[in-house]
């Protein structure tokens, strides 16, 4: 079977981010026009929604349905 290396998953998961970083960035610069703001706005949003992601994962680690059992 082929599957990703943690190495790839990783970068995959750094180039998104840069992506998407780069992509609130611009929108919200053409919106206010203002450098400052915009950068402001994406590393605080992205800091949030870090912290919503790892809550997130942290609970459904807890919640027992769905999860199957390997023998």
């Amino acid at each position: 079977m082929i599957h990703d290396s943690n190495k790839r998953s990783l970068v995959k998961a750094l180039t998104y981010r840069v992506f998407s970083m780069s992509s609130d960035f611009i929108i919200i610069f053409l919106i206010t026009h203002k450098f400052s703001i915009a950068l402001s706005l994406v590393v605080l949003t992205n800091i949030g929604s870090t912290i919503i992601y790892f809550t997130h994962e942290r609970t459904w680690s807890r919640i027992i349905w769905g999860k199957l059992h390997h023998s």
